[in-house]
């Protein structure tokens, strides 16, 4: 009994120390914010996956929006943000959809350059400068190439978890671990929004935006979310008021630079 139950912690101390050595081996430097990356997917990788699921994902909202003004102007905003900052000089594809669905409050960045945005988001919006904060923050996810690393982060979790319950026999420990790696998925996804407002910040001062109209973009979430949004610990988005404090912080940092 003895002899198996050390044969099983080992085989589970395998397959750890291979999905780590594999996380660490793919380690780069983002040449576009200077953060360093485990990362397996290349930028074409990434443009090809974005461009396979954007009419999947179209679909789930009611396809887009049948108002071609009104896709131009977030074509226009859109490109005039890529045209002025560090974006365009990345290798990705960038194309901006306004879908059809009127209840949802949201917009979203596929790997690779595909950006969205609902038409309950775009319809509450007061500005052009509103509508440049939502499309500068999500500009800052392809460039941020937060998608790629947060599957590069899920895959190394999976593979330590998948050690853990083959080394463990104990349900507990296995659950305790999943709990953890939960936990810690949501901080760097708390982290990703941060820095995609720091980079929309940047991109709309560069784009001659007034950049405190994303707070105004905060406000809109603020109210949408309710009295009663879940914590922030247990959320993959900071808090709204926090994302507001920071998001001054990069005002005061950006406009001094530039």
């Amino acid at each position: 009994m003895r002899t198996r139950v050390g044969f099983r912690f080992m085989i589970g101390v395998v397959i750890v120390l291979f999905a780590v050595v594999q996380y660490c081996a793919s380690s780069d430097t983002n040449p576009y914010t200077g953060k360093k990356q485990h990362i397996t997917m290349t930028p074409d990788q990434e443009v090809a996956l974005g461009l396979e699921s954007a009419p999947a994902m179209a679909e789930q909202f009611g396809g887009l929006y049948p108002d071609t003004k009104a896709q131009a102007l977030v074509d226009a905003t859109g490109q005039r943000l890529v045209n002025n900052s560090v974006a365009r000089e990345t290798p990705y594809q960038f194309d901006f959809h306004l879908l059809a669905d009127p209840n949802t409050i949201n917009a979203f960045a596929l790997p690779g350059g595909q950006i969205f945005i609902t038409y309950g988001l775009f319809s509450k919006l007061e500005s052009e400068g509103q509508l440049a904060g939502v499309l500068g923050h999500e500009i800052g996810h392809v460039v941020g190439r937060h998608s790629a690393d947060q599957m590069s982060k899920q895959g190394l979790t999976q593979g330590i978890l998948g050690g853990i319950a083959v080394g463990s026999e104990s349900m507990t420990t296995t659950a305790i671990a999943a709990m953890v790696a939960r936990t810690l998925n949501m901080k760097y996804g708390r982290d990703d929004e941060l820095e995609s407002d720091d980079l929309g910040v940047r991109f709309m001062i560069r784009s001659g935006y007034d950049p405190y109209e994303m707070i105004g973009v905060q406000e809109i979430l603020k109210e949408a979310a309710g009295p009663n949004r879940v914590p922030e610990f247990q959320s993959t988005h900071p808090d709204p008021d926090n994302r507001i404090a920071r998001i001054r912080e990069a005002i005061d940092k950006y406009t001094s630079k530039y």
